[in-house]
């Protein structure tokens, strides 16, 4: 029996400092692409629609492309630490691009505080996060 396949979905969120797009191109795969500075204009409302999205099906592969990102307040940092870290249950796997020195430390205390360190996977070189990601997706 095949599984059902859902239509690729996308949401943007544009602000004064930072953009955020959620994309869902497979069932099983979710993708958060930021660029900027994440001072927490969006609220809770990235996180609000991926509570759905993740009530929706199984684990998913979730992918944090931050390769843009110029910075994230600790605000932040400890709000997606704490989503993710009531949301492992429903992650089979968490890559994360970073494009810096200080997002990469600021990814390594999100993992920690999550507890995600055996399955979050923090990669400073974008093709590795691009092959990840190609092969995390149905050919």
């Amino acid at each position: 029996m095949s599984t059902p396949s859902a239509a690729p979905r996308e949401l943007r969120y544009e602000g004064i400092h930072c953009t955020l797009t959620l994309q869902q191109p497979a069932p099983s795969v979710i993708v958060l692409r930021i660029s900027g500075s994440d001072v927490g204009e969006f609220g809770d409302a990235p996180m609000q629609v991926l509570d759905g999205w993740l009530r929706e099906g199984g684990p998913v592969q979730f992918f944090i492309d931050a390769r843009d990102v110029r910075g994230a307040s600790i605000e932040v940092s400890g709000d997606w630490a704490h989503w993710l870290g009531a949301h492992k249950d429903s992650l089979s796997a968490v890559t994360m691009l970073t494009g810096s020195r200080f997002i990469q430390m600021t990814a390594e205390f999100v993992r920690r505080f999550a507890a995600l360190q055996g399955i979050m996977q923090i990669c400073t070189e974008p093709a590795v996060f691009d092959f990840a990601l190609n092969a995390a997706l149905p050919q």
